[in-house]
């Protein structure tokens, strides 16, 4: 006898034994209970869609992992006595007659802001008794994320305001004279800074400037990155230790020049 099922057709007559006829059974059982639990494999239902028993199979979705966000640097500084090697690096900045000994001097490693939007890390020589201040006023800046050109030492130049000035660079040490003066600039005890001097040019009292591809800076209404205006970050971060912008100056103005005296 033949029969027909959901395991297919089978003949009862070839179950053999008793004991072959029940194991039949119970394999034909267990089949027909698993059809319909689930769309089968390969069949392209979609995850999720109703079974032919009309019951939707439940797909807990593995969560996405959280992005990492990337933080930048933290501010870092490290203020150190200026050793053999930086005194030989300073030889076109420092010479005997100038107005302060190494020994009161100090060599500034810090983070700054670039203009490329990243971290990176300068170096300044400062009078040794400001240069905790000073750091105080570049951790400022670069939380505020002001933006600064380059910071090296101005004896990467040779020791040339000039050159440093045509490379943008931000400097404090230099042992020279002021600018249209017999007497010692500030710059030589290590108590001032120059901050983006392209963007903040010396502007003489008639008008003119000394590097001219820095021209467009002169009219201080402009709003570009790396310039200072009275009040901004940068101002109060000087003002905040007692430092003055040359900015306020009357005749000739010095927009990337802050100081200890205000000169």
């Amino acid at each position: 006898m033949r029969r027909s099922g959901a395991a297919g057709t089978y003949d009862v007559r070839n179950m053999g034994t008793p004991r072959a006829a029940v194991a039949a059974v119970l394999f034909i059982a267990v089949s027909v209970a698993g059809c319909g639990s689930g769309p089968e494999r390969g069949s392209g239902g979609p995850p999720g869609s109703p079974s032919p028993t009309g019951t939707a199979t439940r797909i807990t979705p593995t969560p996405a992992p959280s992005p990492t966000a990337t933080l930048p640097a933290r501010f870092s500084s490290e203020i150190e006595r200026i050793d053999a090697a930086t005194r030989k690096r300073m030889r076109p900045s420092y010479r005997p007659g100038c107005p302060v000994p190494l020994s009161e001097l100090r060599y500034l490693r810090m983070t700054y802001w670039g203009f490329d939007d990243e971290p990176h890390t300068g170096e300044m020589v400062v009078a040794g008794d400001v240069a905790e201040d000073v750091v105080t006023v570049f951790r400022r800046l670069y939380d505020a994320r002001y933006p600064i050109r380059r910071m090296e030492l101005v004896d990467e130049y040779e020791g040339s305001d000039f050159e440093s000035i045509e490379a943008n660079n931000t400097s404090a040490f230099n042992c020279r004279r002021a600018e249209g003066s017999t007497n010692w600039s500030n710059h030589a005890a290590g108590r001032a800074i120059d901050i983006n001097p392209c963007q903040n040019p010396y502007v003489y009292a008639d008008g003119h400037i000394s590097h001219p591809q820095c021209r467009r800076y002169v009219d201080r209404d402009r709003e570009s990155p790396g310039m200072v205006h009275g009040g901004d970050v940068v101002d109060r971060a000087f003002r905040s230790i007692g430092w003055e912008w040359g900015g306020r100056w009357s005749g000739a103005r010095d927009y990337q020049h802050f100081s200890e005296n205000g000169r």
